[in-house]
């Protein structure tokens, strides 16, 4: 499951051809023990996040979303993606 950002403890990934269980576009979180499938739209669509570190990720995921877009859409035809700048 390639990383694609890392920032603050939150851990950003995107599996290839992951459309199966989820069909909306999205990521898998990881913060400490918590671990959440978040789509691109900021939809939690399993698991569950802080609500401050959800924030941190929503806000990130706005900044960053045509190039999260780009990657998901290469990821699901299991082309390799670039990583996305984390928050500074």
């Amino acid at each position: 499951m390639p990383e694609i950002s890392r920032f603050y403890g939150i851990i950003i990934k995107m599996i290839f051809n992951d459309n199966d269980k989820h069909h909306k576009p999205h990521v898998h979180v990881y913060y400490g023990e918590y671990e959440a499938s978040v789509s691109l739209d900021g939809e939690v669509l399993e698991g569950k996040l802080p609500v401050k570190q959800y924030r941190i990720l929503v806000g990130w995921m706005a900044i960053h979303e045509d190039e999260l877009y780009e990657a998901w859409n290469k990821a699901v035809r299991s082309i390799p993606f670039e990583k996305i700048e984390p928050l500074q």
